[in-house]
């Protein structure tokens, strides 16, 4: 296989790159690299820029809006985006529920929702995790009871992200409770969350802010149009889209960038006199070996990238790989910055500029509180190593 990228995927970088440089709002921009909140607003608008476009979803097929490119060029594209400092797409209408419809939705389902999607028109959450079913997802116990041309929801579910800025969500739910195993008998459902009988309360995070949160479903009314698949084979499904978002979770671009605007700060004298953090050889070793790692990454990323463009196939349980690395490489730049501000690592307004010991303070608090979640979502590393070791190793 060749790693290296021809003179046309350089030049496509070169392209990409440039249009950022001109067309990403800097106001945008200057928020993600101080790890300010964005709006749904902000969000959706950034989005649409990228749609206007032509750009809101590279992997998606051309009918729907897909640009056609490689995978190779879908990763440059990628890496581009976080090295700049845009804004992360809201990733569970285009890169989850979108590829789902795309493979399993009906004719109908299709022309209805990938639309809106694209153009930023409505936001997405997902529902799967639930109390005491996060990691072991198939003992989910949301019911769906069919009931004529409706299915009746309740139940739970928590740690829905975004679930408050949202206008639909997609959920897995129980629809026969008698099934020998507990893969089966689960359904993959599209829900609109102006239903009657949803309720979305706040979960407040460790860095103060609200992200997450736990959404109620009493009696809620669910056209049975608004089944994705079969009833029962909501596993398949799960199965396809949890591959998408771990595929995703690697954000190999951003900690380019991270890396790049730590070593900014650690080369800065401290104000009270002292020599750099740069200048300490421990220190300076382990973020060595971070960005080793983030290489390691990088070329593994490739590796699969290479297999999908021979195959034609997106990779399968190998993927687990890129998550588990990829949040493990932001978690452990997170705590590089933490011992290298030691006890002035604490919540600070954000300001501008980019390098200042200030602005670095202001993004390090939130990001570092906001990341210890990254080996759990998408299902937890601990889970990510088990799969692995039974799909890929055969152990």
């Amino acid at each position: 296989m060749d790693l290296d990228y021809s003179k046309d995927e350089q030049a496509f970088r070169e392209e990409v790159r440039g249009w950022l440089k001109d067309n990403l709002p800097k106001s945008l921009q200057q928020k993600v690299l101080n790890a300010e909140e964005l709006t749904r607003d902000e969000m959706l608008a950034w989005q649409k820029i990228l749609a206007a476009k032509g750009w809101a979803a590279p992997s998606w097929p051309t009918e729907w809006g897909g640009t056609g490119w490689s995978a190779v060029q879908k990763f440059i594209f990628d890496e581009e985006l976080g090295y700049a400092g845009a804004p992360p797409l809201p990733p569970f209408g285009l890169s989850m529920c979108g590829p789902v419809l795309i493979q399993f939705g009906t004719p109908e389902q299709k022309k209805r929702f990938l639309p809106p999607i694209y153009n930023a028109e409505v936001f997405w959450c997902q529902g799967y995790s639930e109390p005491g079913s996060g990691s072991d997802l198939a003992s989910l116990k949301t019911r769906a009871e069919r009931r004529g041309d409706k299915y009746v929801v309740n139940g739970q579910k928590i740690w829905t992200t975004m679930a408050h800025h949202a206008d639909w969500i997609f959920c897995l739910v129980r629809t026969d409770v008698d099934s020998p195993k507990r893969q089966e008998g689960i359904s993959f459902l599209l829900i609109d969350m102006k239903t009657p009988g949803i309720t979305v309360r706040p979960l407040i995070l460790m860095d103060g802010r609200r992200e997450v949160n736990e959404v109620f479903f009493e009696n809620v009314e669910v056209p049975v149009e608004n089944l994705v698949h079969e009833e029962g084979k909501g596993w398949t499904v799960a199965k396809f889209l949890l591959g998408h978002e771990r595929l995703g979770t690697g954000q190999i671009g951003v900690s380019r960038r991270n890396v790049q605007r730590l070593k900014e700060f650690a080369a800065q004298q401290p104000a009270g006199g002292g020599r750099a953090m740069i200048d300490d050889q421990r220190w300076r070793d382990r973020l060595a070996r971070v960005e080793v790692e983030l290489m390691a990454l990088e070329i593994t990323n490739l590796r699969f990238l290479d297999q999908m463009v021979r195959s034609g196939k997106p990779p399968g349980s190998e993927v687990s790989i890129l998550k588990i690395k990829g949040t493990e490489i932001q978690q452990a730049l997170t705590e590089l910055a933490v011992d290298a501000i030691g006890p002035l690592a604490e919540e600070f307004q954000p300001i501008d500029g980019n390098t200042t010991l200030d602005a670095y303070k202001a993004w390090l608090a939130p990001r570092y509180a906001n990341y210890r979640k990254a080996s759990i979502y998408a299902g937890s590393n601990e889970v990510q190593r088990n799969i692995l070791a039974k799909m890929v190793l055969g152990l």
